[in-house]
């Protein structure tokens, strides 16, 4: 399991993604900076060891009304061909040097932890503890087994959140950029979802991400 360094990182996360955020078409604040606060998340284990995965989720107060958004993120220690249009920012951490902060809906090893977490194959972690199991968090699958390759072959963004092609196609993640506290609003033809407790409201969940099966 990741181990959690107590330590600093320069810049923050949140001071990479106060710039970054604004940048994406799901964003829906102002043109300037965010104003950002961690709301919660919880991390995923990478079974090489390699890279660090986080499902992030921050608020936002600098518009009119404050949103919490879902920042998928992994931490690298090289930059990675081929993520160049996913990459957030780097930052020196304190223990491990220079990392590479990338956007992991793009990123092959997020997903295929993703997807594992959803089939009930993987196990969510505590955000801010080392080998602390999350029971907040939830996966379902109620679709079949996919058995190609995980990594994306195309990923597109906008308003309604992020679409990540997988196993070849025959897979897609969705995703939800902005957490509301709406399973009523799992949108249709999925086949398997990851949810956590919504921010500010323990009594409810929000979906953080979602799988489809192609349109016919």
């Amino acid at each position: 399991m990741a181990e959690i360094h107590r330590t600093t990182l320069v810049p923050s996360k949140l001071e990479l993604l106060s710039g970054w955020l604004p940048k994406q078409p799901w964003y829906v604040g102002g043109s300037g900076p965010a104003a950002l606060e961690k709301a919660g998340g919880f991390r995923l284990d990478d079974p090489a060891g390699e890279v660090g995965i986080e499902l992030m989720a921050v608020t936002d107060g600098a518009g009119a009304e404050a949103v919490t958004y879902h920042v998928p993120l992994t931490y690298r220690g090289a930059p990675v061909d081929g993520l160049e249009a996913a990459l957030v920012g780097t930052s020196e951490h304190g223990v491990l040097g220079k990392r590479w902060v990338y956007d992991g809906a793009h990123d092959a090893v997020l997903c295929a932890q993703l997807l594992a977490l959803a089939r009930g194959a993987a196990e969510p972690q505590a955000q801010s503890l080392s080998d602390t199991p999350d029971p907040s968090v939830h996966g379902r699958w109620d679709g079949p087994v996919p058995e190609d390759e995980v990594s994306p072959s195309s990923v597109v963004s906008g308003p309604e959140g992020t679409s990540t092609v997988l196993c070849g196609g025959r897979l897609t993640l969705r995703t939800h950029r902005v957490l509301r506290a709406a399973d009523a609003e799992l949108p249709p033809g999925l086949v398997g979802y990851v949810s956590g407790l919504a921010p500010g409201d323990l009594s409810a969940r929000s979906v953080y991400a979602s799988f489809h099966l192609p349109t016919p």
